[in-house]
């Protein structure tokens, strides 16, 4: 049998105000005079965050949208008004949640890649290195700042540029970045970091590798969303690294039905990835039942509101659209049911699923 030899990230910083050490971590990587380019949230736009980048040169802030999760043609825009602007750079920082590392991963791609972001969904698709590439997270998720795809949603289907050229070059965990998020936000995302580690340690591809590394992110979250009375700075540190430690599990391993069915809400909906898993996994009692039930106190003591219906009124064609979404994550599908999951999981039964949603 032949053994996965996965590629992990370069470099990793951690530490309450490592993001501070930006500036002398990306110097040796700038080439001449190109610029680096910052991809950030743009939630921050007009906020404190920006004038801490220190910029060299032609350094430019790109304060990207991220109202919705990225589609390749926001990707395509970006890579193509670079190359215009610089013909090349030195590099892309990606400073935000999810959404900005995606896009921060994919654009680097596409800076060396010819064609379309869309021509690059799948595995193994991507043929040349992208540009140095660095990930300040501040959000906290489950380690898409380790992992070897960037999610988008495409023309055709919503996947990722799986690839041993997608992940970071550099991470900065800096736990203060994260601090007074939302309430409803920092639950959405810890529960994403949640839901990863229960599908990763009931799957079917799971190892020692991935045990590991998933039970001590399901600790850390449960310590945080089941023990803790109230938020503080530990919380932030602990779900720094359960994000980190989530990543690290999947990585050798995969995630299962919560992901594979929130991947069609996104496609079809443009639900967000941590509130979409939140609210399928909340339906899913069938395939992890302890998981689910703990799920639902961590909901109910944390105060938190699930939405509900939101598929209420969907045609058939939308359907279709989101099982079609669904049914193409096969390894995720095989990670949950076993290589026989296609006489497990049926077109009929995840539609009276989405209906419940």
């Amino acid at each position: 049998m032949a053994h996965r030899n996965f590629k992990m990230i370069g470099y990793v910083v951690y530490g309450r105000g490592s993001f501070n050490q930006l500036d002398d971590i990306i110097k040796p990587h700038r080439q001449g005079d190109a610029p680096m380019i910052f991809l950030v949230d743009h939630f921050f736009e007009g906020k404190a965050l920006p004038n801490r980048i220190q910029l060299r040169g032609k350094d430019k802030i790109i304060f990207v949208d991220v109202t919705y999760e990225p589609k390749t043609t926001y990707v395509d825009k970006l890579a193509s008004d670079l190359k215009a602007e610089f013909g090349k750079v030195s590099g892309i920082i990606g400073i935000g949640g999810g959404s900005a590392m995606d896009l921060a991963k994919a654009v680097s791609l596409m800076m060396n890649n010819p064609g379309s972001s869309a021509d690059y969904q799948g595995w193994d698709l991507v043929k040349l290195p992208g540009v140095y590439k660095v990930n300040i997270k501040t959000l906290r998720r489950t380690g898409a700042e380790v992992s070897r795809t960037t999610v988008l949603t495409g023309p055709e289907k919503k996947l990722g540029m799986n690839s041993d050229f997608t992940p970071f070059d550099q991470i900065v965990l800096d736990p203060e970045l994260t601090a007074n998020a939302p309430a409803n936000q920092r639950f959405y995302t810890g529960m994403d970091c949640y839901i990863h580690c229960i599908e990763s340690l009931t799957g079917t591809f799971l190892n020692e590798f991935s045990k590991s590394y998933g039970e001590k992110a399901l600790e850390l979250c449960r310590e945080v969303f089941v023990q803790k009375k109230v938020w503080d700075d530990e919380c932030d540190d602990k779900l720094m690294m359960a994000s980190y430690a989530g990543g690290m599990s999947i990585a050798y391993s995969q995630v299962g039905v919560a992901h594979a069915v929130s991947y069609g809400l996104s496609y079809l909906l443009g639900t967000k990835h941590g509130v979409g898993n939140c609210i399928v996994f909340d339906k899913l009692e069938a395939y992890y039942p302890e998981g689910v039930k703990e799920f639902k106190y961590m909901v109910e003591k944390n105060k938190i509101d699930i939405p509900q219906n939101i598929c209420k009124g969907l045609t058939d064609e939308q359907f279709d659209t989101m099982i079609n979404v669904s049914l193409g994550m096969k390894p995720l599908w095989e990670n949950a049911l076993g290589k026989d999951w296609e006489t497990k999981m049926n077109r009929d039964k995840l539609r009276r699923l989405y209906e419940l949603l």
